[in-house]
């Protein structure tokens, strides 16, 4: 929490996820797979000009015609393919109903989500956190790099085991997990990035949360 507050009071509320509906959030957390959000709104733009960020649209239209509109978010059939299964999903699961959907428990939403193609432990729970306010703590690339920086974690720790490190240490709140994670990506995007990290100006050793980060 000493790391969440340090960094909360130095890069203040990030406002994630930036969308105006739940399925936007869903259809953002696969598009955001393997690419910049800047692509990703281009992508959800795309859609929205066509009036097909609903579920309705997303179930009638072509799985060619979502790729040529999600073409700016990279891996675009693939990630075309992913949208259908999930809209496949919630169709034969819930009958379209994303609030039906988001009243299951925890556990075994997370165990559906997972088993839907394309849909992997990140985008289960940002699906959950963001769009179903589940506290369901999001681990990425920057989360693993910082926290093993930190000493806290090995390298090669894995997706669940880092998630349930924090889980185990934070409080059970879907704001917290929210921007928590939100701050880990802007500290990584910012300093503690992968190649050339900015130690000298990273906000927790200004602030002495930490004596010392292995960059």
């Amino acid at each position: 929490m000493n790391i969440y507050q340090s960094l909360f009071t130095y890069f203040g509320p990030q406002n994630w996820w930036p969308a105006d509906t739940k399925i936007e959030i869903i259809v953002g957390a696969i598009l955001t797979q393997a690419v910049s959000w800047r692509n990703v709104e281009q992508a959800i733009a795309n859609l929205k000009e066509q009036s097909c960020i609903d579920i309705k649209c997303l179930k009638n239209i072509e799985e060619k015609d979502i790729a040529r509109l999600i073409k700016p978010a990279g891996y675009y059939n693939m990630k075309a393919k992913k949208i259908k299964a999930f809209i496949k999903f919630l169709t034969q699961n819930y009958n379209d109903d994303l609030q039906k959907m988001f009243t299951i428990e925890k556990a075994k939403l997370r165990e559906e989500l997972l088993s839907v193609y394309g849909v992997g432990p990140e985008t289960a729970d940002s699906i959950m956190l963001y769009a179903g306010e589940y506290p369901s703590f999001v681990v990425d690339s920057y989360s693993k790099r910082i926290f093993y920086r930190l000493g806290l974690v090995k390298e090669d720790i894995r997706y669940h085991d880092l998630k349930n490190m924090l889980e185990n240490n934070l409080d059970s709140d879907v704001k917290i997990y929210n921007e928590y994670h939100a701050l880990l990506v802007e500290l990584g995007k910012n300093y503690c990035t992968k190649n050339e990290p900015d130690c000298k100006d990273c906000p927790l050793i200004n602030n002495k949360i930490i004596r010392k980060m292995e960059c």
